[in-house]
């Protein structure tokens, strides 16, 4: 691998930061007005950046405009919802077709059948409930699986990320210092107002680690469930090792332990069918939510006929004003029928083989501290040197200096990226080649420039 010069990077950094709050002064405007009536001047705290986050205006296709009117082609794609592209003719008139006939009634409607037929086929799960967001479906998932074993604890992976309740906010990242041992991980709180009492119902385990989930179930009678993404995608791309969610799904079956995969990332953007088609593994609880809304605010998790009987026998309540809300709804048909084809599958399939290969090649090129792994249309540049396999080899490799100034790179020149080391590209069916070699592109000078 190429050495990289620290004072070269910081040089760089400082430079393209000042180059793009330069290019970015309505930005700044905004963002003094939003301040002071939003925290951190943003509806989300994942939305922040310094020295002010970047508003957009609109987008089209592979496109998007900030209020300054400079254009990006978005590979952030909305947080990996808009695996559709921006504006897409077939959502956007089901969603206007559908507001001119009323847009909320909080009764069933018949489009919400036919959404649920799909999902569940694609899924491989016979009984579907909507939401309005991952949060509600992970949120969902763990009161399923404490209702249907009667018990309290939930296991989860260290570093992912589930959404923002109680149970599931625990060691997202945790620093270093807080770890705890790596045969018996700490929960830690994410955030302030989660109660210890909540945070100690939920354990810890390593990902790509079947033997400490097993010593886990085997020494603890009370846990209910165990969440995972079956691709760790909140600390760029980490993919199972072979045999590890096959392995997930024979021991809590063997512990009676209700399996739960967090696919909201994953869901119809890896594959028609998520990770359970990709990998061919069925758990008993699906999370689905982004994607699958076609950027209406959609969410659904899926289940055995036994876990989600607790739901109609009233003994789990699942509730929600919004649940199956019919813009909601049409635009999740459009997108599943409509868009999220065969065909817009093979085109995302051909996508990602050409980013990627482009990638690789300018990393080899350049003898960068990287490599590249992708699922259909999700994938990104680890800036590592090694093989990340989990939370702990990524806080140990990962170049988050690299990581930054390569979104910088990628933000100057046009490419509207996602911001910081836990997230990756989304591609999306309104991708062109042209827009594809672009990114290419970018990525080159930034490996030039910090490898002259």
């Amino acid at each position: 691998m190429t050495s990289t010069d620290q004072d070269r990077i910081a040089e760089l950094t400082d430079r393209l930061e000042q180059e793009l709050t330069d290019r970015t002064p309505r930005s700044q405007e905004v963002y003094q007005r939003a301040k002071l009536v939003m925290p951190g001047g943003v509806p989300s705290s994942f939305q922040e950046r310094e020295p002010h986050p970047i508003y957009v205006s609109g987008g089209s296709g592979s496109k998007v405009i900030d209020v300054d009117g400079n254009e990006y082609i978005d590979f952030h794609n909305g947080f990996g919802v808009m695996v559709v592209g921006h504006a897409h003719p077939a959502v956007a008139a089901a969603i206007a077709k559908t507001a001119g006939q009323g847009t909320h009634f909080a009764a069933p409607n018949e489009a919400s059948v036919r959404v649920a037929e799909e999902l569940a086929r694609r899924f491989r799960l016979p009984k579907v409930r909507f939401c309005n967001s991952g949060t509600e479906a992970t949120m969902d998932a763990v009161h399923l699986a404490r209702g249907f074993t009667g018990k309290d604890c939930i296991v989860k992976i260290e570093g992912t990320y589930h959404g923002h309740h109680d149970a599931v906010m625990v060691s997202v990242k945790p620093p270093p210092d807080k770890l705890g041992p790596p045969d018996a991980p700490a929960s830690n709180p994410f955030s302030a107002g989660v109660p210890r009492a909540e945070t100690n119902l939920t354990l810890v385990v390593p990902f790509n680690d079947p033997d400490a989930l097993e010593r886990l179930l085997s020494a603890r009678a009370d846990i209910a469930g165990v969440i995972v993404e079956p691709i760790m995608l909140n600390i760029g791309v980490v993919m199972p090792k072979p045999g590890y969610l096959e392995a997930l799904r024979e021991i809590t079956a063997r512990h009676g332990v209700v399996l739960i995969f967090d696919e909201v990332k994953t869901g119809i953007t890896i594959a028609p069918g998520g990770a359970v088609e990709y990998f061919g593994v069925i758990p008993d609880i699906v999370c689905l939510a982004k994607a699958i809304g076609g950027g209406v605010p959609t969410g659904a998790v899926l289940g055995t006929e036994e876990i989600m009987a607790t739901i109609s026998e009233g003994k789990v309540k699942q509730l929600g004003t919004f649940n199956g809300n019919p813009l909601s709804m049409a635009a999740a048909e459009a997108t599943l029928f409509e868009v999220m084809t065969p065909d817009a599958y093979k085109r995302l399939g051909e996508a990602a083989e050409r980013i990627e290969g482009g990638c690789r090649e300018v990393i080899d090129r350049y003898g960068l501290p990287a490599y590249v792994v992708g699922a259909g249309a999700k994938g990104c540049v680890m800036f590592s040197d090694t093989t990340i396999t989990d939370y702990r080899s990524y806080a140990v490799n990962f170049r988050e200096d690299l990581n930054n100034l390569g979104w910088l790179f990628h933000m100057t020149g046009g490419v509207f990226m996602t911001p910081g080391g836990d997230e990756q590209w989304t591609l999306s069916v309104a991708h062109s080649d042209a827009n594809l070699d672009h990114y290419v592109g970018v990525f080159e000078k930034f490996a030039k420039s910090i490898t002259a």
